[in-house]
């Protein structure tokens, strides 16, 4: 996942909980299984770091992980500001 704080009063733990029970939920009736391992990882992206790698990185994980085979065939990756195909196009 990559988020962008709207402020400095952003509860950063609060939303990657919500949003990794929400979308646990939902996968696990789906398929069965768990989405989600027990932690997270959180990386703050400044200035000047490569956002295009980091998002390549989140974007290739259900291939590296094994869910997947082609990209376009994960059926979660989606943004709330960027089109699907433009996700899939910048990686």
């Amino acid at each position: 996942m990559l988020a962008e704080a709207g402020s400095s009063g952003c509860d950063f733990e609060r939303f990657v909980k919500q949003a990794k029970q929400l979308s646990g939920y939902y996968y696990k009736q789906r398929f069965g299984s768990a989405l989600w391992q027990p932690s997270w990882h959180d990386r703050v992206l400044r200035r000047g770091d490569d956002r295009t790698a980091a998002l390549r990185y989140v974007l290739e994980n259900p291939l590296r992980s094994g869910l997947v085979t082609c990209l376009g065939d994960y059926p979660f990756i989606g943004s709330g500001v960027v089109s699907r195909e433009a996700l899939l196009a910048s990686i």
